[in-house]
């Protein structure tokens, strides 16, 4: 058996573990820059405030009701989702139990766990989260990840009758719940799939479940088709992973807190990314032998009919040697904006890639190189060590600069009570 827990509306319960005041009142959480609303309580849903939809849309309705609102504290969210994964952890019984799934959900593998005791684990794993972070979740229980997902989605919808757990482990419970759900809701199913499924009659899960392999094989994505129906079925296709512990790639992107204009603007904020993505390089004992930038230039209003991400301009260098040195990956960076950036033009959007990763102990020597570089390592540690324990890039290269006016724009957020001793809960 296995299980998956998942947080409900997960910004919203992060914000409320440190105001109680808002238990049972509306809440949302914004986007990069205010833009638009990624997370809702339950009861600001039930006022009609959606999902996805630009923020200065909402704001009347907002208003209206009082719906509490909050920028997005990405400190703290990843804070209090380590403690969730954690908990899941000790109650699951070790790491090679939970696969961590995103940041807000876990697969937990039951494989262990005697099948009448299935139950009584699933309100363990929902009760003691709880308990212990104040984060509320929900748990779907099944044979496999696919059918987990369903009953985890279903215990979310109606968390009165369910109180957010529902263990499907009988043939008769599985295809009730799968009879429930449509087949755009099942995961690993998206919109272009799901509407060809509708030219063939097939608008729930349980009429995907009754399709010949053959014909899922044929017209469903091949073997990720047939991994989904066996899924289905409640044959285990997709197997739980083990947390991914080197990247293969590192970014860092944001969006401006306005549009940015001038190209020195746009080097301050991509030395900035690029340091941050040297950061994760060094933390993980990697080094870097390409890097890549990028630059989404704002469109016209008049142009804009609806969202969209609009188009990017990007360009990269292959490093003559691998390196996770701020200095040495900031220079080849800088290059690239000078070689993308468009006199004239404003710009919303800026990121880093750093690739072709190799272990940082793989990195061959150069014996062209002067003694005095190799003094970069114990900088590079003295900045990290700092700029840990002082936080908010107390120490940077000059050319990441100090004004920093094309900050991402946070007008709403909280304290970062977990990570800040300057912003800790105060319960007095």
């Amino acid at each position: 058996m296995k299980a998956i827990v998942d947080c409900n509306s997960f910004y919203c319960s992060c914000e409320r573990v440190f105001r109680p005041d808002l238990w049972k009142k509306p809440v949302v959480v914004l986007s990069n820059n205010d833009g638009c609303i990624v997370s809702r309580s339950d009861e600001a849903k039930q006022l009609g405030v959606e999902m996805a939809g630009p923020f200065f849309q909402a704001k009347p309705l907002i208003d209206k009701y009082n719906v509490a609102t909050f920028s997005s504290n990405y400190n703290l969210y990843g804070d209090m989702s380590w403690r969730v994964m954690e908990t899941l952890r000790a109650v699951a019984g070790g790491k090679d139990k939970v696969e961590v799934y995103s940041v807000d959900e876990a697969f937990i593998d039951l494989k262990h766990v005697p099948a009448a005791n299935i139950p009584m684990v699933a309100k363990d794993l929902k009760l003691v989260t709880e308990e212990w972070t104040g984060i509320q979740v929900s748990v779907g229980v099944a044979p496999t990840k696919v059918l987990a997902k369903v009953a985890n989605n279903l215990a979310k919808k109606d968390k009165l009758a369910t109180n957010c757990i529902l263990v499907l482990d009988t043939e008769e419970k599985i295809n009730a719940a799968l009879q429930q759900t449509p087949v755009l809701s099942v995961w690993g199913v998206g919109r272009r799939s799901a509407m060809k499924l509708r030219d063939y009659n097939v608008f729930t899960a349980y009429d995907l479940k009754q399709l010949k392999p053959e014909w899922v094989k044929k017209y469903l994505g091949g073997v990720v088709g047939t991994r989904l129906l066996k899924e289905l079925n409640g044959e285990e296709a997709i197997v739980m992973e083990d947390e991914l512990e080197v990247k293969k790639m590192i970014a860092t992107t944001r969006m401006f807190g306005a549009p940015v204009h001038r190209i020195e603007d746009v080097k301050e904020a991509v030395a900035t990314y690029v340091s941050r993505c040297a950061e994760k390089l060094r933390r993980q004992r990697s080094a870097a032998g390409a890097i890549s930038v990028f630059v989404v230039p704002r469109e016209p209003r008049n142009t804009q009919t609806h969202y969209h991400h609009g188009p990017m301009v990007s360009d990269y260098a292959v490093l003559s040697r691998a390196t996770s040195f701020s200095n040495e990956l900031i220079v080849p960076a800088l290059k690239l904006v000078d070689r993308i950036f468009e006199h004239g033009k404003s710009y919303k959007k800026a990121g880093v890639i750093v690739s072709h990763l190799i272990p940082e102990d793989a990195v061959q020597g150069d014996l062209f190189v002067p003694g005095e570089k190799t003094h970069n390592k114990a900088l590079m540690q003295m900045m990290d060590n700092i700029n840990f324990s002082m936080r908010d890039d107390i120490l940077k290269f000059a050319a990441a600069g100090t004004t920093r006016n094309w900050k991402m724009r946070q007008e709403y957020r909280s304290n970062r009570y977990t990570t800040r001793w300057e912003e800790l809960y105060d319960i007095s």
